[in-house]
């Protein structure tokens, strides 16, 4: 059965989906995204994809105003492609449109182009249990990185590093500090404190950062929303990264160095925990985790 894909508001099969070659999305990378993890059918804290994108769109001024259509489109491509069952991510892609190549923007009578796709999510059992290993970069990126822009060659790059270098992820530093990762935000623990770096311009504001702050707040722990100096991650007791993708993973290893014992630590499991509960349910029970809800009964 062919993937089903929407383009401009229209389903039909993935291979007879073509865009310009005039779009400015593949011009200047002119446009924006998101990606919304669907838990079996359900869409995880949907308003906030849909605030984030449409601050975005707003930021780049693109004349797209169809948010309306957003949700229900992404339910309906994901039962197209028989995943209400599954575990997947709804990309969605928001670029300028059509028009000569030009460096200024063309008026508001140019149509944006809207596409969206459907693919498989499950979860990264293995290294939730586990923890990853990552590396350390300068962050070369652009000053606007609070816009999801589709502009991601940067992160590609180091991304790739990472991937040479047998690791899954790349911390981004600036000015001494950790601003976030390729795809997801940085958490840091020390003595029972999450830190975490401010919104601003700097970072993209996560949509599962949020959900993980709100989780914290549940449960008691103290937020510290601060800069963690990159000279200074020895300091720290645990880390982890959040994303729609990678959901609360524990970083165990920053370039040589260990973090603490190699072991993902007690408040990232704390925090795991309570995120898997409102997302996966009773089925995290089935990934061997007990041993690590037994302290936080």
């Amino acid at each position: 059965m062919s993937t089903i894909v929407n383009l401009n508001g229209e389903f039909i099969p993935r291979e007879k989906a073509c865009i310009s070659p005039d779009d400015r999305g593949f011009y200047f990378a002119d446009g924006v995204y998101e990606v919304i993890k669907y838990y079996k059918g359900k869409a995880y804290c949907f308003n906030d994809h849909l605030s984030r994108l449409k601050r975005s769109v707003s930021e780049i001024k693109i004349g797209f105003t169809d948010f309306d259509r957003i949700e229900e489109l992404g339910s309906e491509i994901i039962r197209l492609n028989n995943m209400e069952k599954d575990y997947a991510g709804v990309y969605l892609q928001v670029t300028r449109g059509v028009y000569q190549r030009t460096h200024r923007f063309p008026d508001m009578t140019v149509k944006p182009t809207l596409y969206m796709n459907a693919y498989s999510l499950p979860p990264f059992i293995h290294e939730f249990r586990h923890g990853i290993k990552v590396i350390l970069r300068e962050d070369i990126r652009w000053h606007r990185c609070d816009i999801k822009s589709v502009m991601l060659l940067p992160n590609t790059m180091m991304y790739q590093e990472a991937i040479e270098n047998e690791a899954r992820e790349c911390f981004l530093v600036r000015d001494g500090c950790f601003t976030e990762s390729t795809h997801s935000n940085i958490f840091a623990i020390k003595d029972n404190a999450v830190y975490t770096h401010p919104d601003s311009c700097l970072i993209l504001p996560g949509v599962t950062k949020k959900a993980i702050l709100r989780i914290c707040g549940r449960i008691g722990l103290t937020v510290r929303e601060t800069p963690v100096k990159a000279a200074d991650f020895r300091d720290y007791d645990e880390f982890f990264i959040s994303g729609t993708g990678s959901e609360v993973m524990p970083v165990i290893q920053l370039e040589a160095t260990m973090v603490r014992n190699g072991k993902p630590g007690e408040i990232t499991r704390r925090i795991q925990q309570e995120f898997f509960r409102e997302t996966y349910g009773e089925i995290a029970d089935d990934w061997s985790f007990r041993e690590w809800t037994i302290s936080f009964q």
